[in-house]
């Protein structure tokens, strides 16, 4: 529906996949601008969404655990497996050669078992990529330890071990958005599980602790951290994103983070401004569960395991993709609609994964892989799978709850002005340009000599009403906030919402500095009015 919000989108997913420890994760989309977003679950969906329908969305992990092993169901643990996996093969999980093999080789014995003589020839390692590059050395040695090492383990058991080596690495939970020192120097920007990281090159060149973290703000494009180290030391550490756009979303991505990994409860959250000067800049709220609250709550889940669908590697260097999830039946279709989710897929490289770069491209052909062409998919399986590389809404053919909808609205505006009405007809003709829609405009408002007739002058009578309503909602508003703003200033209320505006700096500074002396003024020209009422 139009006005569902972020949050039964997240809960119907979380449903169709039977997962219960769901606070590690969310859903990701991207803007006509290429720039990334988090699916904010208090919000409308339709609202969040500034390109047109239909929307393609990514599901992934958006809070790596601290502790992957620990995670109480196994389903669970298999996605962050695979999201972990999408890491390593795009660059974003560094690590020495021994640690990758040893990787791969745990990914190998989860999704194609044991070495078999029969089934794996000389050389098969090198079927499959796990790695933007790997040399013969690297494949001989993933094969070594696959065949010797790892025999005998089950798919489960694989990716556990896997799981714990990569908590061990740096880069582990690294989401990277791309910016600039001081110096003009190009970084990655990113906060894992254990604090935030600055990334340049290969290397990790900051760390810095979350309880070390003392404020984040942004204005424009520049982003500011407030360090306080041991023995008083403060360091204010500042980057700049490529757009404010980007550096308002690495500012969202940092205030959740720190929020989910530091805070004991949820209780805890504050909302954070952007600013110091009221009324300036904007705010946000993390508005889920912390990190030991969903571990607590893990703790307590008590039912038979669900059934995992694993799906194998795809023996292939040119596919972008190793994995395509666990293959799902189609999500439940309604008569008119249908949601097609496609599992962690949409992880490209470290330099493509930047949240305000162009996303690569591609052609339908490119971007879907059909049942008919795969010869693998059965009928009763056709899921339509998205890699990010070519995340592009603006080519996404995927059928969404709202597009109907606005296509009938749309259809009908269109059939009331006399224009064509088919899709292909909407598309080439010239009334979705600007100058058209000018020209529309002015032929309305200012018909020709013949004078207004019945249609044209009803609509200047609902322009006018829509011009009157929103005056009046307008002059409401106000209303509504005058009172407010005298509640917070003149009453002794002391609830919690009131008590919490009241404590912050700018609510204080705008107390005095602003509201005190005009409301001196007030008092003294009324009593000036009186006292002059009073003499007469």
């Amino acid at each position: 529906q139009r006005d569902a919000k972020g949050q039964y989108l997240f809960d119907l997913l979380c449903h169709h996949l039977n997962l219960l420890e769901k606070d590690y994760f969310g859903i990701r989309f991207v803007d006509p601008d290429k720039q990334r977003h988090w699916l904010e679950f208090t919000k409308s969906v339709v609202k969040q969404m500034r390109a047109q329908p239909p929307f393609t969305m990514c599901f992934r992990v958006k809070f790596y655990p601290t502790d992957p092993a620990a995670l109480k169901e196994e389903i669970t643990r298999y996605l962050v497996f695979l999201q972990i996996k999408r890491d390593l093969y795009h660059g974003r999980l560094l690590c020495k050669t021994s640690d990758a093999a040893l990787l791969a080789a745990y990914i190998l014995q989860a999704e194609i078992g044991d070495y078999d003589p029969g089934k794996h020839p000389e050389g098969y390692s090198s079927k499959f990529q796990f790695f933007p590059k790997h040399s013969e050395k690297l494949e001989r040695k993933i094969a070594e330890i696959h065949k010797s090492e790892l025999s005998g383990q089950a798919p489960a058991t694989s990716e556990l071990n896997f799981l714990r080596k990569a908590q061990t690495l740096e880069t582990y939970g690294v989401d990277p958005h791309p910016c600039k020192d001081v110096s003009g120097n190009a970084a990655f920007l990113a906060f894992t599980p254990f604090g935030f990281v600055v990334l340049q090159g290969n290397k990790r060149v900051h760390f810095i602790k979350w309880n070390e973290v003392t404020k984040m703000k942004f204005e424009g494009k520049t982003f500011y951290l407030y360090v306080s180290q041991k023995e008083e030391k403060k360091i204010v550490l500042t980057y700049f994103a490529p757009t404010p756009e980007a550096c308002k979303h690495l500012w969202k991505c940092g205030i959740e983070n720190q929020a989910f990994y530091k805070l004991e409860k949820s209780s805890q959250v504050r909302t954070v401004s952007s600013s110091n000067l009221f009324f300036k800049g904007s705010r946000f709220r993390y508005s889920g569960r912390v990190a030991k609250e969903v571990m607590e709550s893990s703790a307590k889940i008590k039912r038979e395991p669900p059934e995992i669908h694993r799906a194998g590697l795809v023996p292939s260097r040119s596919c972008p993709s190793i994995t395509h999830g666990p293959r799902l039946s189609s999500v439940p279709r309604t008569r008119r609609r249908a949601v097609h989710i496609s599992i962690m897929e949409g992880l490209e490289s470290l330099r493509d994964s930047a949240h305000s770069t162009p996303v690569r491209s591609a052609s339908h052909g490119d971007a879907f892989a059909g049942p008919g062409r795969s010869g693998r998919a059965e009928s009763s399986e056709r899921v339509a799978v998205i890699a990010d590389e070519s995340y592009s809404p603006a080519d996404s053919v995927l059928p969404t709850p709202v597009a109907e909808h606005s296509l009938e609205l749309m259809l009908l505006s269109r059939q009331a002005n006399g224009a064509p009405c088919s899709i292909e007809e909407e598309k080439e003709s010239e009334a979705g340009t600007p100058a058209a829609e000018a020209e529309g405009e002015l032929r309305a408002l200012c018909p020709g000599a013949g004078g207004l007739g019945p249609a044209q002058a009803q609509q200047v009578n609902k322009f006018v009403l829509s011009v009157l309503r929103l005056l009046l909602v307008t002059v409401g508003l106000l209303f509504v906030l005058l009172l407010l703003l005298i509640v917070l200033t003149e009453s002794d209320l002391d609830t919690a919402f009131f008590r919490d505006i009241r404590q912050t700096p700018e609510f204080e500074q705008f107390h005095y500095q602003y509201f005190c002396p005009l409301r001196r003024w007030f008092a003294c020209k009324l009593r000036a009015v009186v006292n002059l009422l009073i003499d007469t």
